[in-house]
């Protein structure tokens, strides 16, 4: 066996040792951590969990000080095992490689970790382990932005239908010049089709708004529908008035929300909190009672 194939069916502590530089960066490894999680591309994954098996080794910046026995003066494990729950939480994901990726990113984070080694495995997919094996360091991009404390925190602004039909849309958009800003509408006034089967249904309904986001979407050439939590991040970021179509975050939640989409200002609220929003503000319709973020009300004059 070549040392190639070896190097690739070892741990990753082992690929670390075999191609680390002549300095031979201190380590921390965690082996054979098992958690069960929810993720997959298959509908036979969705609505149930399965075992995932974690092995992670992070390469470390060397000390400028002597340690002392201080642990603040080090990288916790701790800090492996709460990015990999961290991410998990998140979001429902259907690839590893996407987990993956993220768990990498956030442990670069810490200035201390300067390469890290992630395998994850599925263990209840086959006879054997499936899985993937990345290696990311701070030069990869990783790490380089900052940490949670760059997160956009938004306005969200639920739109009525009668806000959305009105001749001056565009004017009650440019009414809310903070950024950055998320619109939300509920369901079209049209009905939607209706099955017997609940999950069809909340599919159904979910599309539904997407196509009320598509119709605010096309009365004002600024906004912009995004479906996905990176692209959010990226269209805040860069001052984009974003709308938003909630099917693939609704339905990849890892807790799913108690409103149903015939709800739209209780969806609206539920989705400004998964996203940190600063306010939850409604025009045409009634702001809820008491909520947390602060919820506002603006009436629709025109």
């Amino acid at each position: 066996m070549t040392t190639e194939i070896q190097q690739a069916f070892a741990h990753p502590e082992a690929r670390s040792v075999a191609t680390a530089d002549a300095a031979m960066p201190d380590r921390i490894s965690l082996r054979d951590h098992v958690v069960e999680a929810e993720i997959g591309a298959f509908q036979q994954e969705r609505g149930r969990t399965q075992r995932l098996c974690f092995n992670i080794v992070v390469e470390l910046t060397p000390h400028d000080a002597p340690v002392e026995d201080d642990v603040d003066r080090i990288l916790s494990y701790d800090k492996v095992t709460e990015a990999i729950a961290a991410e998990l939480a998140a979001e429902r994901l259907d690839l590893l490689e996407t987990l993956a990726e993220n768990i990498a990113g956030r442990i670069l984070w810490e200035p201390q970790a300067r390469r890290v080694f992630v395998r994850i495995e599925k263990l209840d997919r086959g006879p054997g382990a499936l899985g993937v094996e990345i290696v990311r360091t701070r030069r990869d991009g990783a790490g380089t932005g900052g940490g949670l404390e760059d997160v956009p925190h938004p306005v969200v602004i639920y739109l009525s239908n009668d806000a959305v039909a009105s001749a001056d849309v565009s004017a009650i958009i440019q009414e809310f010049p903070e950024t950055p800003v998320i619109f939300c509408v509920g369901l079209p006034d049209a009905a939607a089709p209706v099955t017997g089967a609940a999950l069809a249904q909340r599919r159904i309904d979910l599309l539904a708004i997407e196509q009320n986001a598509w119709v605010l979407a096309g009365r004002d050439r600024r906004c912009v529908v995004v479906a996905t939590r990176t692209e959010l991040d990226w269209a805040m970021r860069h001052g984009q008035v974003c709308v938003w179509a909630p099917s693939k975050i609704v339905l990849d939640a890892v807790e799913s929300p108690a409103a149903e989409p015939q709800d739209g200002v209780a969806l609206a609220l539920w989705f400004a909190r998964l996203v940190g929003a600063r306010a939850l503000v409604t025009v045409g319709t009634d702001a809820p009672l008491s909520a947390e973020p602060p919820a506002h009300r603006l009436a629709l004059s025109r």
